[in-house]
């Protein structure tokens, strides 16, 4: 299976956020026992493309729960939805979707089967069952693509890159050089290599056959990579202009956010509101949008929503540390409160270390005026080697 693009973005888009959004809804309605069998209880939201395709996917399952293909076919259609709806349930209809080999031990259960399980794990922020799964997977078969990738993936976001190189060249050996060299290119830009990440990002994006529109979502993903890069290099401009570059090849969840942050630190809050218009109102959207009218009525209203949802999740044991970014974005951006922020950006840095969290945890320490703070994000920017320019103006 060739990989499914982009697996990075699973992991900034929300992920925990929609599995608060599910958390507070479950927390704000009291238990309710059905009188009647034909009374409907929930009906999950109508979904554009939906009615089709995933309805043949469901019919099939239903006929076939048992073939591999069609079970995580369908897995991976949930799975879609609820990033892109911002809904959580989506991601249990997608784990439902594997129901047929729960029960077995992960050694025997077949290798797509595992990246399936392993690829939801990764969205709900649960790095070390997915990164057991995808190594179960890839020592039964060493040829799938896709389990290296999200493995690669799942290094990078932990900020281990050396690991993340390995899984890459793997994947090189196995899949298309292209993917290959990609991960490569992006692990080298978060090093500081970004002429040597810059070029091999372009020298792709240049070639013939990604000009087609059934490329379009391959040339967003690889513009999306090298206008992060131009961040990190400390070029706005630059990233600004791929950005847009990227917009136009092809809207995702991820960009959208991803730009939305740029936006913010450029001074552009006011052009937020337009770019997300159209999102469904999943945490992260949510989160930028109050960020974006901080100190107005919308804000208000957003924060409201925000700090219920965050309150709901609470309540769920051992839920802090999984969605501490957002709720330490919110306390910064939002509220102005500095020394919760702080706590929750160490918190969050204990278990994803992209550069959002690092710049995060340094931004709070700065407006907390924690010199030891500061001191403990240059040790672990040095630690994992992570080169920003954004970082590095702060500290």
């Amino acid at each position: 299976m060739l990989p499914r693009l982009p697996t990075r973005y699973v992991l900034q888009a929300g992920a925990v956020a929609l599995w608060m959004a599910a958390a507070a809804t479950q927390a704000q309605a009291a238990p309710r026992v059905p009188t009647d069998d034909n009374e409907v209880v929930e009906s999950l939201p109508s979904v554009a493309g939906w009615s089709k395709e995933a309805r043949t996917l469901r019919r099939e399952l239903q006929q076939r729960p048992t073939d591999v293909a069609v079970a995580v076919a369908a897995a991976d259609r949930y799975l879609e939805l609820a990033r892109s709806q911002g809904d959580a349930r989506y991601a249990g209809h997608a784990m439902g979707a594997l129901a047929h080999w729960a029960a077995l031990p992960p050694a025997e259960a077949p290798p797509a089967v595992l990246v399936m399980r392993a690829t939801i794990a990764q969205f709900l922020h649960d790095f070390d069952g997915a990164e057991s799964l995808l190594k179960t997977a890839l020592a039964r078969q060493p040829s799938n693509a896709q389990a290296w990738i999200t493995l690669a993936t799942i290094h990078r976001v932990r900020g281990r890159y050396n690991e993340s190189d390995a899984a890459c060249r793997a994947l090189g050996r196995v899949g298309p050089a292209l993917y290959a060299l990609a991960c490569l290119a992006e692990n080298a830009g978060l090093r500081g290599n970004y002429d040597e990440a810059r070029g091999v990002l372009k020298n792709l994006l240049d070639d013939p056959q990604l000009q087609t529109r059934e490329q379009a979502g391959t040339r967003q993903w690889l513009l999306t990579s090298l206008a992060e890069i131009e961040e990190l290099a400390g070029r706005p401009a630059e990233a600004d202009a791929t950005y847009r570059r990227a917009l136009q090849a092809e809207r995702s969840g991820y960009l959208l956010l991803a730009y939305s942050d740029y936006l913010q630190r450029a001074g552009r809050p006011q052009e937020i509101p337009a770019l997300l218009a159209t999102e469904a109102r999943s945490d992260a959207v949510l989160l930028r949008m109050a960020i974006a009218a901080r100190g107005l009525e919308a804000a208000r209203t957003d924060a409201a929503e925000l700090q219920a949802r965050f309150s709901a999740a609470a309540q769920r044991p051992g839920t802090t540390a999984v969605h501490a970014r957002e709720e330490a974005m919110f306390a910064l951006d939002v509220e102005g409160d500095a020394a919760r922020a702080l706590e929750l950006a160490r918190l969050n840095v204990k278990l994803q270390r992209e550069p959002i969290d690092l710049l995060l945890f340094a931004r709070a320490a700065v407006a907390a005026k924690d010199e030891p703070a500061r001191a403990e994000v240059r040790a672990l920017v040095q630690q994992i080697g992570l080169r920003d320019a954004r970082v590095d103006a702060l500290l």
